[in-house]
């Protein structure tokens, strides 16, 4: 991984700056690119298939910023900053304010944890409070009588994560980052290959962000790492909606405005999922189950117009996997997974982390460091701790939770 590699593949520059590959061609990938390239870096990027062609094409697009962790409530709002600022800047792309409602219904034990999810919020200075049942119906409409409590979260929003990912890539191209499309990549000996073994040369530093084949990606390189992805399913309907947005805590479903009609989503199945062989429709059941949600909750009958599946990360503590990789020859690799099914909406975040975090682990003449400082002289990379792929063995078993919970929500 150094400068003076074979020529076959170099991807060398000149003296001082870092050359990097980033692969994974979803919403954190691109991110990463395009903020890379923006702090001087020559980045190329790889993906075996389209931009957005994985998890991030097959997103919901609901955004907010209402968590009660420190670090998530931190992420979420640099996140949320930016999606409103890339309204503004990067064509292609728009975001669309919209509140977002946390509803839990009577008999719910998630009912009680709502007043403190709410006051930890509201300390991280998000606009959050707890809203009467029978006020929440007179502001929005929605049914209540059933509720026993709920939230409001005014800070949230949606947009179209294909567009983000399409529009992110054309930035990362004007910034002049090389974006291969149709292209494996892996690791093999000390060095990034080519699905044919033909070695890419001359990288300082490697971003991961495959998601769903993360574990895979590393497994071939003799690395463990706890990922695990698993199924999720949303659909859209043809008939109009120009309500909040609304998680439906009790039911385990949420719905959201769609140009279309309306988004929704359920139908997470908490078992291992094959990335390469698993069934990309939307279920029948899910299908009846969260029509049955939206008919009670809104009054709303969907008109069917697309239903389908796509694939969330799980780990152990339910914390993503961001930072270096250690336990490979090859030095300077990173990697960026498992969100429990909030990846796109850090992704601005997440990606802007990478960028920064990758930087300051590479030395003053661009030579990957595989370490967490620049050199003995320099401040600690801004690495997360609590995100360090190394805080696991990798071969942890463990119980597949979805991630849109109150109890995930409220940090407890």
């Amino acid at each position: 991984m150094n400068r003076d590699a074979s020529p076959d593949g170099d991807q060398r520059t000149e003296r001082g700056t870092p050359a990097v590959a980033v692969v994974g061609g979803g919403a954190v990938g691109v991110t990463a690119a395009a903020d890379l390239a923006a702090r001087g870096a020559d980045v190329t990027l790889y993906d075996r298939g389209e931009l957005a062609s994985g998890s991030s094409g097959r997103a919901a697009g609901v955004l907010y910023d209402a968590y009660a962790e420190d670090v998530d409530a931190a992420l979420a709002a640099r996140a949320m900053d930016r999606f409103r600022a890339l309204d503004r800047s990067l064509p292609g792309f728009s975001f669309t304010p919209c509140p977002y409602v946390i509803a839990v219904r009577e008999g719910d034990p998630d009912a009680d944890a709502i007043p403190t999810m709410v006051d930890r919020m509201r300390a991280h200075g998000r606009e959050v409070s707890v809203v009467d049942p029978t006020a929440l119906g007179e502001r929005y409409p929605l049914r209540t009588d059933d509720l026993a409590a709920a939230a409001v979260a005014d800070g949230g929003g949606w947009c179209d994560p294909a567009s983000y990912v399409a529009a992110m890539g054309e930035r990362a191209r004007r910034a002049g980052v090389r974006i291969e499309t149709g292209a494996r990549v892996g690791f093999e000996d000390d060095g990034l290959v080519r699905g044919d073994g033909t070695p890419l040369a001359g990288f300082d530093a490697v971003v991961v962000a495959v998601g769903a084949h993360t574990a895979e990606f590393f497994d071939d390189a003799g690395v463990d790492l706890p990922v695990v992805p698993y199924r999720v399913q949303a659909l859209t309907s043809r008939v109009a909606y120009d309500g909040p947005m609304v998680y439906d805590a009790t039911a385990g479903a949420y719905f959201r405005p769609h140009p279309t009609g309306l988004l929704a989503g359920d139908g997470t199945e908490p078992v291992p999922a094959d990335p390469d062989g698993y069934d990309r429709a939307g279920d029948d059941w899910f299908v009846d189950s969260v029509s049955e949600t939206l008919r009670h909750r809104v009054g709303h009958d969907p008109d069917t117009d697309r239903a389908w599946a796509g694939l969330c990360t799980a780990t152990p503590d339910g914390d993503p996997l961001v930072g270096p990789v250690d336990g490979l020859d090859a030095g300077g690799v990173f990697v960026a997974a498992g969100w429990q099914g909030h990846g796109f909406m850090r992704a601005p975040a997440i990606g802007e982390h990478l960028a920064e975090g990758v930087l300051a682990s590479l030395d003053a003449s661009g030579t990957a460091t595989g370490a967490r400082t620049r050199a003995s002289h320099a401040q600690p990379a801004p690495w997360i701790d609590a995100f360090d792929p190394d805080r696991f063995d990798g071969d942890e078993e463990f119980e597949i939770v979805e991630g849109m919970t109150v109890e995930r929500r409220a940090g407890e």
